[in-house]
């Protein structure tokens, strides 16, 4: 599976998903400075990423706004544990892929998918 962390995301997970054998970029090493939220949106899409944000403005654009995408997991953990976030996402990828095509909204004690 194909992945891009943006600036919000712990950059660590790449390391997690890579040993995983997904394909992981993500917008601090592998992208143009300064990249808006749209812009990010659409490199995903294009590049058929799911992406995974601690960024709530996602959710605006995504399920408000009605904007396409390939995929999001939006993390909204209390702790900043790189071992809870590696245990979450491992609890993300045992989904049917269909549901990381979603928005996907993990937290401490569950993972919820919204169809859009």
């Amino acid at each position: 599976m194909k992945f891009l962390l943006d600036e919000s995301a712990d950059l660590r997970l790449a390391g997690h998903l890579r040993e995983l054998g997904h394909d992981v970029t993500a917008v601090s090493q592998d992208y143009p400075a300064a990249l808006s939220d749209r812009q990010v949106l659409r490199i995903a899409r294009r590049e058929r990423r799911v992406l995974i944000t601690n960024d709530l403005d996602f959710g605006d654009l995504i399920v408000r706004q009605g904007l396409a995408h390939h995929g999001v997991v939006l993390f909204r953990l209390r702790s900043t544990s790189i071992e809870l976030k590696r245990a979450r996402i491992d609890a993300v990828l045992t989904r049917p892929v269909a549901d990381l095509r979603a928005f996907v909204t993990v937290s401490d004690g569950q993972v919820r998918v919204r169809r859009t």
